[in-house]
């Protein structure tokens, strides 16, 4: 969300996000001018008159699955929200019976939790595994 008009959005879309991901972002862009949204959310700053850089997973039941927010001068990583959506859709479609590890990316080994896998995560999965997908 932000307080940028639909324009501008367009205008950051077609001419630097598109191009850092090499097509156009697949999910809408929301404009809060008056910043309804960001105060229900808890990023609006009232004294600048402004919302943090905010984002927001929201499944279909309408639950926040994921957040981030950070301040103004660092930027999202639209690779890595995409990613995120992915991860959170296979567990919703695996009804729990799947989870994603750290650094898990689409089509790659995920983790089915279960009483026998408590305390031996790191037999299925390391760091050096996740660093190894990129």
């Amino acid at each position: 969300m932000s307080v940028d008009s639909h324009f501008v959005h367009k205008m950051w879309n077609d001419h630097e996000l598109s191009k850092m991901i090499g097509k156009d972002i697949p999910f809408p862009m929301l404009s809060d001018q008056d910043g309804y949204i960001g105060k229900m959310y808890g990023i609006y700053d009232e004294d600048s008159g402004v919302e943090t850089r905010g984002r927001f997973i929201i499944d279909p039941d309408g639950i926040i699955q994921g957040f981030e927010v950070l301040t103004p001068p660092v930027g999202r990583n639209v690779s890595e929200s995409i990613r995120q959506v992915k991860a959170f859709q296979l567990v919703r479609e695996s009804k729990g019976t799947k989870a994603t590890p750290s650094g898990w990316k689409p089509g790659k080994k995920v983790l089915e939790p279960s009483p026998d896998l408590v305390g031996r995560v790191w037999e299925v999965w390391s760091v050096k595994e996740a660093f190894d997908q990129e």
